[in-house]
């Protein structure tokens, strides 16, 4: 399938990924902004060494694994997403933001999915939650069949107040995500960003728990989130 974004030579990515390795751990990390409003991000292969590392916080090891990965195919773009993510996951937002700008320009439209995904991860934390619905709106036109895009979609929508679109977007997410296997590769760069989905989720599935974890997230550190969660717990 032929990619809707236009694509160039991948030939740089490999100059985007030593790049990025030589700045990780000289690069300042990023502190959790005061205005932002997070959501997810994603890893493009949600099995396989790399994902387990991620998952078990050795983020060294993934970034390894997701090197040697590159090393032995410059072309699979789905380690370049998630060597990105690992980055984004140390708070290296400049880092991970010119490796997943290559996975859009060069990926296939799977790769792309995730990377904007994540690049919209990046935008939202920081604020920017007009850039953010915009490259989420992307990933989801990619193809609408996914349902990663539309868990970001519905935080997103929450976070900004929009219950009733937050509500129909998990809805299809969750229908389009039989069995749970998306969330299996999801990453979370900040605790709230988990509880605010697991509470999303529990609210629609009717659990009582659901108010435990809104009373979570209105103690958290970002504001758009705890607003959120105060509107659930008032009962809009």
């Amino acid at each position: 399938m032929r990619s809707p974004i236009p694509q160039q030579s991948n030939a740089h990515a490999v100059v985007l990924l030593f790049f990025a390795v030589a700045c990780g751990g000289a690069e300042p990390r990023l502190p959790a902004r005061i205005d932002g409003a997070p959501v997810l991000a994603t890893l493009a292969s949600a099995s396989g060494p790399g994902a387990e590392r991620v998952r078990a916080g050795d983020l060294s090891g993934a970034r390894s694994r997701f090197e040697a990965d590159l090393a032995q195919d410059p072309d699979r773009l789905s380690a370049l997403n998630d060597l990105a993510v690992t980055y984004v996951l140390e708070g290296h937002g400049d880092a991970a933001r010119r490796l997943l700008d290559d996975v859009v320009a060069s990926g296939d439209p799977t790769e792309q999915q995730a990377a904007l995904v994540n690049l919209g991860e990046l935008y939202a934390a920081e604020g920017y939650v007009s850039a953010a619905q915009a490259y989420l709106d992307t990933a989801r036109s990619l193809d609408p069949n996914r349902p990663e895009p539309l868990y970001a979609l519905a935080l997103l929508a929450d976070a900004r107040g929009d219950l009733a679109g937050a509500r129909v977007t998990l809805r299809e997410a969750l229908r389009r995500d039989d069995g749970g296997a998306a969330r299996a590769a999801f990453a979370y760069v900040y605790p709230e960003e988990r509880v605010h989905l697991e509470a999303l989720i529990a609210e629609q599935a009717g659990d009582r728990a659901a108010q435990e974890r809104w009373r979570d997230l209105a103690a958290g550190r970002f504001p758009a989130l705890a607003a959120a969660a105060e509107r659930h717990l008032a009962g809009e």
